[in-house]
C-alpha cells in the first residue's frame, strides 16, 4: 500500500488502553534501524513514570521480556502506550519521509487522544504524559471495583437518553456509580460501574428499555476513565489543576484532531486544557468521529499503537453491516430496501437516508502502522 500517495486523504487513529498492550513493540525495539528511537521514547517515559509513581519503571526491559501490563501496572501501561504511539509516528517521518501533519485528520480513543495531541506538537510528550501517569494509580484503584457492561441492540437504535436516565436512577440509590464510558455505534454502548451496579442495571433494564436491548458483562477490571466514577478521587479537578502549569497547548493541531470528547474537530489555539479536563469524565464519542471521517472523504485510516483493536473492529463491523444492508441486487431494489427499512439492520436503515456517507465504509482502506513499519523496507 502506497501510504505516501494517500497521506492527504488519511486519518491517523490512535488506540487506547486495553487488556493487552505490547503488540509488536518488542520487534520495533529490537529493529536495527528503529530501535534507537523507540528506546529513547521508552527511556523518557520510564523516567517520567518512575518520578510520578515513586517506583522504578523500566519499559524497555519489560518489553524485551514481553511482560504484559495489567491494572496493577496501569501507570506503566499508560506511559508505554503514549511512548509507543509517539515513537511510531516519528519512525514514519524519520525513515520513510511521511509526515503526520500532512494527514487530513487524526483522532484517538482514550489515551490515544493525548498521543494525537503530542504528535501534532500541541504539547510536549513529557508534560502531556505526566498528568495521566500521575493519576493512573488512583484510576487503577478505582478499577479494582469497576466492571464493564456492553449494552447492545439486535434491532433498533439504543435509546441513549433512557440509558442515561437508568444510570442516574441506579446512582441515586447510593450504592455505587454507573456511567456510559463510550458510544461505539447507534446500537452499542460501553458501561462502567462500581460494585454490582452493572448487575442492577441488567435487572432493571427490561422495565424501561425495549426488548431488543441486551447486556453482555465483561469480568475484567477496567480503569473507570470517561465516567463520573473518577469524581470519587477528584481526578477531573486534579487533572485540570495540573494542566494549568503544563507547557504548550497554544497552537491549533495539524492535522485537525477529531476529539472523542466532543465528537468533532473542536481543538483551537487555546482550549486544549479544557478539552483534556473533560476527557477524564466524558463518554468517548466513537460513533460521531467515525461518521465524521466518512463524511470528510477519508480514504485510508492509519491505526497507530500496539495491536490496535477498537477502531479497526468498529470500521469493520460498520462495513460489514453496510454490505449486508446493500445486498439487495438491482438499483431499484437497493433504493426500496434503504427507504422502506424492511431489512435485518433497522438501526442502520434509519440512518442511511440522512447519513449517506456511511455507504463509504466498505471502500475505506486500513493500515496497521506497526505492521507496515516492520514490513516496509528501510532505506
Amino acid at each position: 500500500m502506497d501510504l505516501r500517495a494517500q497521506i492527504d486523504q488519511s486519518c491517523f487513529a490512535f488506540r487506547g488502553y486495553n487488556i493487552t498492550n505490547l503488540g509488536r513493540t518488542p520487534e520495533l525495539l529490537d529493529h536495527p534501524a528503529y530501535g534507537a528511537i523507540v528506546e529513547r521514547h521508552l527511556r523518557e517515559a520510564s523516567e517520567i513514570a518512575s518520578e510520578e509513581t515513586g517506583q522504578t519503571i523500566d519499559l524497555s526491559g519489560q518489553l524485551r521480556h514481553r511482560q504484559e501490563t495489567s491494572l496493577d501496572t496501569f501507570p506503566a501501561a499508560v506511559a508505554m502506550i503514549l511512548a509507543t504511539e509517539v515513537a511510531q509516528v516519528e519512525l514514519l517521518s524519520e525513515f520513510h519521509g511521511i509526515e503526520y501533519r500532512n494527514a487530513k485528520l487524526a483522532m484517538g480513543y482514550s489515551l490515544g487522544e493525548i498521543s494525537a495531541i503530542v504528535c501534532a506538537a500541541v504539547m510536549p510528550l513529557a508534560d502531556a504524559m505526566r498528568i495521566p501517569v500521575g493519576l493512573a494509580k488512583d484510576c487503577a484503584e478505582l478499577g479494582e471495583n469497576t466492571r464493564m457492561g456492553v449494552l447492545f441492540s439486535r434491532g433498533g437504535v439504543l435509546p441513549y437518553s433512557d440509558v442515561e436516565r437508568l444510570c442516574v436512577e441506579i446512582n441515586a440509590e447510593g450504592c455505587g456509580v454507573l456511567g456510559i464510558s463510550a458510544h461505539l455505534s447507534p446500537n452499542t454502548l460501553l458501561l462502567l460501574g462500581q460494585g454490582d451496579t452493572v448487575n442492577r442495571f441488567d435487572a432493571q433494564r427490561k422495565r424501561c428499555l425495549p426488548d431488543f436491548v441486551h447486556l453482555r458483562k465483561n469480568n475484567s477490571k477496567w480503569p473507570p476513565l470517561h465516567t463520573p466514577i473518577v469524581w470519587e478521587r477528584n481526578i477531573s479537578n486534579r487533572a485540570g489543576q495540573r494542566m494549568h502549569a503544563a507547557s504548550g497547548g497554544l497552537i491549533a493541531p495539524q492535522p485537525p484532531i477529531l476529539s472523542l470528547v466532543t465528537g468533532s474537530t473542536s481543538y483551537n489555539d487555546h482550549n486544549t486544557r479544557e478539552i483534556l479536563t473533560d476527557w477524564t469524565d466524558h463518554p468517548q464519542q466513537v460513533w460521531s468521529v467515525v461518521c465524521e471521517t466518512l463524511a470528510a472523504g477519508i480514504k485510508l485510516v492509519v491505526h497507530v499503537g500496539p495491536e490496535p483493536n477498537l477502531f479497526p473492529s468498529t470500521y469493520k463491523r460498520l462495513a460489514e453491516n453496510v454490505r449486508g444492508q446493500l445486498s439487495g441486487g438491482s438499483a431499484s431494489s437497493l433504493g426500496k430496501r434503504i427507504v422502506s427499512g424492511i431489512v435485518d439492520r433497522p438501526w442502520l436503515a434509519a440512518l442511511l437516508p440522512s447519513q449517506a456517507a456511511l455507504l463509504r465504509a466498505p471502500a475505506v482502506e486500513h493500515l496497521i502502522l506497526e505492521d507496515w513499519l516492520l514490513e516496509e523496507p528501510v532505506a
